[in-house]
C-alpha cells in the first residue's frame, strides 16, 4: 500500500514512512497493542500515543517552535496510513492533532498556540469535540449551547452529545453561540473548555457492544478565560467549514476497517477462496483511488486551501467502502468457514460496531452531497 510519493514530495516521504512502518512493527511484536478496527475512535492508549511522541511523529506539520517539524500535510497523511493500517491505538491525540491543532495554529493567538501546541505534540493534552447537539447533529449552525462575557471571561451553558472519549479528553472544543442572529450561521465562536472544570459533566453513551466510546457532555455556568477563544469572537462558522476539511478528509474516512480487510485476504488465500480474493482485489483497487484523493487534499491544505467540498466527497465515499470491506469478510466466513485463531471473527465485531456511526459522524450524507453539489454549481 506504498505509492509512488518521490514526484510529490522526495525520498523523506518514503523513509518516514519506513520509520513509522518499523515503530508499529516493533511495538506488534512486543505486544504493545492489537490490531482493531476503527481505532482511531475506540484505541485511547495514552502510553502509545506517548511513545508516538516520543519519536517525534505527532504534529509534524507544525513549525518547530511548537514541537512539529514543518513537514508536509502528505508527511502526516504517510504516518496516518501506517497506523490506521495496523489498527494501532491512536484516539488519545487523534483529535488534537488532526483538527484542533491546526485550527489553533490557523486562527489562534500566539499566546494559545504557545500554551497548546507543544502540549499536543507531546500527548500532554487530550481532546474531544464538543459540536454535536441533539438538535443540531450535522447542521452545526443550530447549535444552541451558549457562552456569555462574564468579567474577563465566559460562561458557558448547553449540551453536547456523541462526544468521543469525553471521558479521557483533558480538553474539550466547543462550538458556542455568543449572539443571536436571523442568520443562524453568525455569532458562534469557537472556545477550548478544561474538561476538569466546575459544571463539566460526562454521561456516557454505550455502542451496540456495550461498549464506551461516546458520550453526553453537560455545560452548566463552564468558566473559559478569554485567551481560550480560538479566533475571532462571532466568526466560528467561517473558521469551522475550513476544520472539517480537517475531520472529514483524512484516511481515517475509509481506512478504519483496513485490519479487516488485511486479514480477509490472509484467510482467503489460506481457504482457497478465489472468489474472494477478487473481491478483495476490486477493494484494493478503490483504497488507490480514495488514497490518491486523501493525497490531493493534503496537497491542497499544504497550499492554504480549505478543500471543502473534496473532503466532503471523501467522507461520501468512505463509509460505503467500508461496509463493502465488511460486506466481503462475511462472505469469505462463509465460504471458508472460521479462522482457527479468531481474529477474523473479531475484526468482523468490531467492524460492525463501528459502521452504523461510520456515515454520521463527520456529517450525514445528504449534508456532504450538498456541499459537492454546491461546488459543482460554482465551476
Amino acid at each position: 500500500m506504498t505509492p509512488d510519493t518521490t514526484a510529490a514530495t522526495g525520498r523523506d516521504i518514503a523513509d518516514l514512512r519506513a520509520r513509522v512502518r518499523k515503530f508499529t512493527s516493533e511495538r506488534l511484536t512486543a505486544g504493545d497493542f492489537v490490531p482493531q478496527c476503527d481505532a482511531w475512535v475506540r484505541g485511547f492508549d495514552l502510553s502509545f500515543s506517548r511513545a508516538l511522541s516520543a519519536e517525534g511523529l505527532i504534529g509534524v506539520t507544525w513549525p518547530a517552535e511548537f514541537g512539529g517539524s514543518g513537514m508536509p500535510s502528505t508527511a502526516r497523511l504517510v504516518i496516518t496510513e501506517e497506523l490506521l493500517r495496523v489498527g494501532a491505538p491512536v484516539a488519545a491525540h487523534w483529535i488534537g492533532e488532526r483538527q484542533i491543532g491546526p485550527s489553533i495554529l490557523r486562527f489562534g493567538s500566539r499566546e494559545l498556540q504557545d500554551e497548546f501546541l507543544p502540549a499536543i505534540t507531546t500527548s500532554e493534552v487530550s481532546f474531544c469535540l464538543g459540536m454535536s447537539e441533539t438538535e443540531a447533529g450535522s447542521d452545526l449552525a443550530a447549535v444552541r449551547t451558549t457562552a456569555e462575557r462574564d468579567g474577563s471571561g465566559w460562561r458557558i451553558n448547553g449540551a453536547k452529545v456523541w462526544t468521543t472519549n469525553a471521558h479521557h479528553a483533558t480538553h474539550a472544543y466547543v462550538l458556542a453561540r455568543t449572539s443571536r442572529s436571523e442568520i443562524k450561521h453568525e455569532g458562534l465562536t469557537e472556545f477550548i473548555v478544561d474538561m476538569r472544570s466546575p459544571g463539566v459533566t460526562v454521561r456516557p453513551i454505550l455502542d451496540l457492544a456495550g461498549e464506551h466510546h461516546f458520550n453526553e457532555v453537560l455545560l452548566d455556568e463552564v468558566a473559559v478565560p478569554s485567551r481560550w477563544v480560538i479566533g475571532e469572537v462571532g466568526e466560528g462558522w467561517s473558521q469551522v467549514t475550513g476544520q472539517l476539511s480537517f475531520e472529514r478528509g483524512g484516511s481515517e474516512r475509509f481506512l478504519s476497517t483496513y485490519p479487516l480487510l488485511a486479514e480477509t485476504l490472509k484467510h482467503a488465500h489460506l481457504s482457497g477462496d478465489r472468489a474472494t480474493i477478487e473481491q478483495v482485489g476490486a477493494l484494493a483497487a478503490r483504497v488507490s483511488a480514495l488514497r490518491n484523493l486523501a493525497w490531493n487534499i493534503a496537497v491542497s491544505v499544504d497550499n492554504g486551501v480549505a478543500p471543502v467540498a473534496d473532503a466532503a466527497k471523501l467522507k461520501y465515499l468512505g463509509p460505503a467502502f467500508e461496509r463493502d470491506v465488511l460486506n466481503t469478510a462475511r462472505y469469505a466466513v462463509d465460504v471458508g468457514g472460521l479462522s482457527d485463531e479468531g481474529t477474523l471473527e473479531r475484526l468482523i465485531s468490531e467492524a460492525q460496531v463501528a459502521i452504523p456511526g461510520m456515515s454520521i459522524r463527520g456529517g450525514v450524507s445528504e449534508v456532504l452531497l450538498t456541499l459537492v453539489a454546491r461546488s459543482e454549481t460554482r465551476l
